[in-house]
């Protein structure tokens, strides 16, 4: 009974043996440069955008602001039937004046509430920085909230007058540049 079997292999075996130890080396070596992306690859980045109107967010439904809230008191922010300050406008209930955020897929995609439309304050963060509001929904009053999600005190805002005026009003001094929320009242 033989329990081992011994053959000396030929010179073509031994060949062929180093050419397979070759590829399964280039093999290991391609798996671990891979793995090495992979573990060293940061997370999906997240895409940020800017918006003065919460209609311009995808997620959200709506045409227009009928909410407007300016940079600078009304004073300052409409002169001679001109607006001077940049504003941003609302539609509907907005839980935060900084911004709203949603995954697309497995990218966070946020939208951050600026003022625009040129004048003093354009381009600026919107939360916490409004010093006027004029409420020029036609059915809709509003209140503006010091805090995130309709907290703390509040300010509200008569919806527009029968003859189409917007009247534009200063912020009460606890509101002034401490704007957090604002939703149908």
């Amino acid at each position: 009974m033989k329990i081992f079997s011994h053959k000396r292999s030929s010179d073509g075996d031994v060949m062929k043996g180093i050419h397979f130890k070759k590829k399964v080396a280039a093999l290991a070596t391609s798996f671990a440069a891979v793995v090495a992306v992979m573990t060293t690859a940061g997370p999906a980045h997240a895409a940020e955008f800017k918006v003065m109107d919460n209609c311009d967010v995808p997620w959200i439904s709506c045409s227009y602001g009928d909410l407007w809230l300016f940079y600078n008191s009304k004073a300052i922010a409409v002169q001679d039937g001109y607006i001077k300050s940049a504003f941003t406008t609302f539609y509907s209930n907005v839980d935060d004046h900084w911004g709203t955020s949603q995954y697309q897929g497995s990218s966070l995609t946020t939208y951050r509430y600026v003022f625009g439309n040129g004048g003093n304050g354009n381009g600026e963060y919107m939360k916490n920085n409004a010093a006027s509001v004029q409420n020029c929904a036609p059915d809709d009053n509003y209140r503006v909230y010091y805090n995130s999600g309709f907290g703390g005190t509040s300010q509200y805002f008569a919806k527009n007058g029968p003859y189409g005026d917007c009247n534009i009003t200063d912020l009460i001094s606890a509101l002034k540049n401490n704007n957090a929320s604002s939703h149908f009242a």
